[in-house]
């Protein structure tokens, strides 16, 4: 069994390798013009990866921190501005404050789901 630091370093790859994978998926150059539903894949695409990002920060946290949830969403907030920073890099890419603001609809959706008490039957 791991002990609680270990622990978190183990829970804490699990953020950390999605990280790697957005990062991955936000340095590939854009084709010049997307039909409406590739759009509409691509931004539920932010919605759910940052909802994730944010499930998995706080699921890494959790006993960690005093409020593991609200520092979830403020290392996924952080990492969607980086991460949109890094676009304007990108050939056919750039970066967007809206993109930020979808990504943190997101956020809030897996702030909601993870700190809703369990409820007793």
């Amino acid at each position: 069994m791991l002990n609680p630091p270990n622990r978190t370093l183990v829970r804490a790859l699990a953020p950390l390798a999605l990280m790697g994978v957005i990062f991955y998926l936000s340095a590939q150059p854009a084709a010049a013009h997307h039909a409406w539903w590739v759009i509409v894949v691509r931004k539920l695409g932010h919605v759910t990866g940052y909802a994730l990002l944010t499930a998995l920060w706080a699921w890494a946290l959790q006993g960690v921190v005093q409020r593991p949830v609200l520092i979830a969403v403020c290392i996924a907030l952080a990492y969607a501005c980086t991460d949109e920073y890094h676009q304007t890099f990108v050939r056919g890419r750039n970066g967007s404050p809206i993109d930020v603001g979808i990504d943190a609809i997101g956020m809030a959706i897996a702030a909601y789901l993870v700190s809703r008490k369990p409820q007793r039957p």
